[in-house]
């Protein structure tokens, strides 16, 4: 699903979220949701929405200065390092793809960006990886991660074999903190992975 509407006018969490509290709360008029930050349509988990015009602004400051914490899960084939790991690329954009590309060393138009992956458990014929973003690039984790070798299932894009048969990778936003923007205090949530073969092989109760 999308984060929001795009020219597809497919479904967006925006436009669902909306229209679910518009009917919840028996609203009148337009429901106001701000989006502090967004997922890739191919991706699940957590998302934070902002209820008011105040709390997008706060969220929106924390998420630039880089206070908040989002932790994501990762399938991935290839050989992954059995310490925790920080990986640093230069990645540059390309809109016309909706692909990004990492680069060993600083390019033109390319931008710093970090992440650290810890291996929480082999499994079949792929390893899931425990990934915390320290920048917020545009397909940040999926380039980094196929630049080390390291393709996510189902990302045909980023070097996967083979496609996910609803569309999806095995990459999911699994806990976001954030300091509440008006009660200050940090809060914490955490999503389940979703329902199929390989996510239920995961142990959550030993990551």
């Amino acid at each position: 699903m999308l984060s929001q509407g795009d020219n597809t006018r497919d479904a967006s969490v925006l436009d669902v979220c909306k229209n679910m509290i518009k009917h919840r709360d028996q609203k009148p008029g337009n429901v106001y949701l701000g989006l502090p930050h967004r997922l890739d349509r191919p991706t699940s988990g957590v998302m934070v929405l902002a209820k008011t015009s105040k709390a997008l602004t706060r969220l929106n400051k924390q998420f630039v200065e880089k206070s908040t914490q989002k932790i994501y899960w990762a399938m991935v084939t290839g050989i992954p390092s059995t310490y925790p790991t920080q990986l640093e690329h230069y990645l540059v954009s390309k809109p016309s793809q909706n692909k990004s590309y990492a680069h060993k060393k600083e390019v033109p138009n390319s931008k710093i960006a970090k992440l650290i992956y810890t291996k929480k458990q082999t499994l079949d014929r792929y390893s899931l990886l425990e990934i915390e973003l320290l920048t917020g690039r545009h397909h940040q984790i999926r380039a980094q991660l196929s630049a080390e070798g390291l393709s996510i299932k189902g990302d045909l894009k980023y070097g996967a074999k083979r496609p996910n048969k609803d569309g999806s990778i095995h990459l999911h936003a699994r806990k976001i903190t954030i300091k509440h923007p008006t009660q200050k205090e940090p809060i914490t949530f955490t999503a389940p992975p979703p329902k199929d073969a390989l996510w239920d092989d995961v142990n959550t109760q030993k990551v």
